[in-house]
C-alpha cells in the first residue's frame, strides 16, 4: 500500500510467475475482477507456446474463485491435459463397495428368488438359470457414469483439434484408454444436486476433489482465465520452468539437426550426486544441468551443456558495458557463469561446450542479428580438455528452426 497524502495506491511487485488470479471487489466482496500476469519477455500466448513445446510443462490450476474472463487463444487441449490426468487419478482411487444385484446364475448364490424361478424360468424351460439376489463388489456406477460422460465430451473436443500436432494425438490415446475402463457404464451428465452431494461426501480426498472439479469444468465448459470474454479458471506457472522447457524444445530440434543424444534435467537424466564425507555434513546433494547433448563430431567426442536462466541479464549486458553494470547484477551473472562451468567437470569428452542461455526481447534479438552479435564465445583449456563457453539468448517469439541454426553456428 502506498499513500501520497491524497490517495491510496496498491503497488504490486511482480516475480517470475505468470498466470491469472481473481480479485475481490471492495463493494460486493465477490471476484468481479481478474489480475492477469504476463511474462516480462513477449510471447505469442501460452496456448501457442505450449503447442510448440509439445506439452513439456503445464500451468497449475488454483483452488480459488473463478475469474470473470477466459482466454479464447488458449486451445482446449491445454486444459484437457489436466482434466484427463485428474480423471485417471480418480478412477485409480475409486472406492469399490458392495451393492445388491439380481441376475440369472447357473448355480444358486445369495438369496434365490423362488417365485420368479417358478413363474418365469421354469415356465420357459430355463431350468439351469437360477434368479438370485446377492451382494456384489462394484465400483460407484453413478460416479463412473459421470466420468464416462466427461471423457466422451473431452474426446469430442480433442478430435476437433487433431491438426494441432502429435500432443493432441497422445491425449486422444489417453482419453480412449480411460474410456475402456468405464465402458461397462452408460454415460450420464451429473446434475448440480448430484455434484453437491459428492462434494459433501464423508471422505473427500484431494484426488477425489480434483476429479470432481475436472467433471464440473467439462460440464460447464470452463477454460483457462486470460484475456478473452468467458469465465475462466485461475492458474499460475513459474517462468523458470517454462523457459527451461522452451530451451529443451530447441535443444531437441538441434539434436535432430546435428545428431547426438540429448539428456534432460527435467527427467533427472543429467543428475550427478555429490558424495560428501561424512555424508551428514554436506549441503547441496547433486548437480543437475538443464540439458546435456553428447555426440561424436569430426573433432572427436563432444559434450554440449545448456543452462537456461530466466533472467534479464542479456538485455542488461547489451545495454551497458560490463564495467558500468550494477555490482549486484554482475555478481548474479558471475554465479551463472560459474555454475555452467562447474557442469563442464561432469564430462570426460575431449571437447566441452557450456552454453549459458538467457531470454531476450524479439527486437533485441533482431538488432543483435543485424550486428552479428547473437552469441559470445570464450575458451578455457583444462589439461587435455578444451572447454568452450557460449553466452547467448533466445526470444520466446522466435521460430524453432531459426534458433537451431543460430545454436548450431554457436557450438560449431
Amino acid at each position: 500500500m502506498d499513500y501520497d497524502g491524497s490517495a491510496v495506491d496498491v503497488v504490486l511487485q511482480a516475480g517470475t510467475r505468470v498466470g491469472a488470479l481473481p480479485l475481490l471487489s471492495p463493494t460486493t466482496g465477490r471476484p468481479d475482477y481478474g489480475l492477469i500476469i504476463k511474462p516480462r519477455f513477449e510471447w505469442p500466448g501460452i496456448g501457442l507456446m505450449l503447442g510448440k513445446m509439445g506439452w513439456r510443462v503445464l500451468p497449475s490450476l488454483l483452488q480459488l474463485p473463478l475469474l470473470p474472463r477466459s482466454d479464447r487463444k488458449i486451445p482446449l487441449w491445454v486444459l484437457s491435459t489436466t482434466i484427463l490426468l485428474r480423471l485417471k487419478g480418480l478412477l485409480d482411487a475409486l472406492e469399490r463397495r458392495f451393492d445388491f444385484t439380481e441376475s440369472n446364475l447357473p448355480a444358486p448364490r445369495g438369496s434365490v428368488l423362488w417365485s420368479r424361478y417358478m413363474t418365469s424360468n421354469m415356465a420357459a424351460a430355463r431350468f439351469l438359470e437360477v434368479p438370485c439376489r446377492y451382494p456384489d463388489l462394484r465400483d460407484d456406477r453413478e460416479l463412473k457414469a459421470a466420468v464416462h460422460f466427461t471423457l466422451r465430451k473431452q474426446l469430442a473436443g480433442l478430435e476437433s483439434q487433431r491438426n494441432a500436432g502429435p500432443v493432441v494425438l497422445q491425449l486422444i490415446g489417453i482419453c480412449q484408454s480411460l474410456l475402456e475402463r468405464v465402458r461397462t457404464v452408460a454415460p450420464k451428465q451429473p446434475s448440480a444436486v448430484t455434484m453437491g452431494a459428492w462434494y459433501r461426501g464423508p471422505v473427500l480426498t484431494k484426488v477425489f476433489r480434483d476429479g470432481l472439479q475436472a467433471i464440473e469444468w467439462t460440464v460447464e465448459d470452463r477454460g483457462l482465465a486470460g484475456l478473452g470474454d468467458l469465465q475462466g479458471l485461475p492458474w499460475v506457472m513459474p517462468m523458470e520452468e517454462f523457459f527451461e522447457a522452451w530451451m529443451e524444445t530447441i535443444a531437441a530440434a538441434l539434436t535432430r539437426h546435428i545428431g547426438g543424444v540429448l539428456h534432460v534435467g527435467r527427467k533427472r537424466e543429467t543428475i550427478a550426486p555429490l558424495v560428501w564425507d561424512p555424508p551428514y555434513v554436506g549441503s547441496q546433494k547433486y548437480l543437475l544441468p538443464d540439458l546435456t547433448l553428447e555426440r561424436l563430431s569430426e573433432r572427436g567426442q563432444e559434450t554440449i551443456i545448456f543452462d537456461a536462466k530466466y533472467k534479464g541479464h542479456w538485455e542488461d549486458l547489451n545495454y551497458e558495458r560490463w564495467g558500468k553494470l550494477d555490482e549486484e547484477l554482475r555478481e548474479r551473472h558471475r554465479a551463472d557463469l560459474l555454475q555452467v562451468l562447474a557442469y563442464s567437470t561432469l564430462s570426460e569428452a575431449g571437447r566441452i561446450i557450456s552454453c549459458l542461455v538467457y531470454p531476450c526481447q524479439k527486437h533485441t534479438y533482431e538488432s543483435l542479428k543485424k550486428r552479428g552479435r547473437l552469441y559470445h564465445r570464450a575458451a578455457l583449456h583444462a589439461g587435455r580438455r578444451s572447454v568452450n563457453l557460449v553466452l547467448t539468448a533466445i526470444p520466446m517469439e522466435a521460430e524453432i528452426e531459426e534458433m537451431v541454426r543460430m545454436l548450431a553456428a554457436a557450438v560449431s
